[in-house]
């Protein structure tokens, strides 16, 4: 079979070009060519498109960009779902403190209430009750005062400690700086986060009504040595 023969075969099948008139130029040969196997590959160019063609073609980016930004978006909820992984108030043991409070803290905040059964510590557990919902990041914590601190004042009662970073950040004796007994969900929330326990604020932030000066009792940090001789 002659070269001419296999080559009108080849065309027919659309595997090479249709054959062009005499005096065509080398360059225009390599161009269509070229187009040839763009076409077989990604299909016509846009100029060589129909409107139909151009409006399927549209409809398949739209498709694109959509399926892209769907992944997009799961794995932004993914990950936020990984971060808010609390939602409730978790009572805590001495025992427990390292774990579930210094160590949780080197990856999400984390808000202690040492309370006592009074009112005003009841009141800050209702309010935390529902700041824990709203704020799934955030780990909070309560814990009896003097289980966690022996003998620490019932006069300083509720003291809220902030954890972030694997460390004590804040602590906050009494209930001045957020309404004490006429305290609202609305109202210990903004000292939180002005504190950057809800992730708002960087740490290190100080207001001009901080409880710096305020009388302390020592808190003595809770270590894995303290620990395990509790449990003996």
């Amino acid at each position: 079979m002659e070269d001419t023969e296999w080559n009108d075969i080849l065309r027919e099948k659309g595997i090479i070009p249709q054959k062009q008139p005499e005096g065509i130029s080398e360059d225009q040969i390599i161009e269509i060519v070229e187009k040839t196997i763009r076409e077989k590959e990604f299909g016509k160019d846009i100029e060589d498109r129909t409107l139909d063609e151009l409006d399927e073609l549209e409809d398949l980016e739209d498709d694109r960009v959509l399926e892209q930004y769907r992944r997009m978006r799961m794995e932004e909820v993914k990950q936020q779902l990984s971060h808010e992984k609390y939602g409730q108030v978790l009572q805590i043991s001495k025992p427990d403190y390292t774990i579930q409070v210094t160590e949780a803290s080197k990856t999400h905040w984390v808000v202690v209430h040492l309370f006592q059964e009074k009112p005003e510590c009841r009141l800050v557990n209702a309010i935390m009750d529902r700041l824990a919902v709203k704020y799934k990041a955030t780990k909070f914590c309560k814990i009896i005062a003097d289980m966690c601190i022996p003998n620490y004042p019932d006069k300083n009662v509720p003291t809220l400690l902030i954890y972030g970073e694997g460390d004590l950040k804040r602590q906050i004796i009494g209930m001045g700086l957020y309404g004490g007994m006429s305290a609202t969900v609305e109202s210990l929330e903004q000292v939180l986060r002005m504190s950057g326990a809800l992730g708002d604020v960087a740490v290190g932030y100080k207001d001009e009504d901080s409880d710096e000066d305020a009388p302390r009792f020592r808190l003595n940090r809770v270590t894995k040595r303290q620990e395990d001789s509790d449990s003996d």
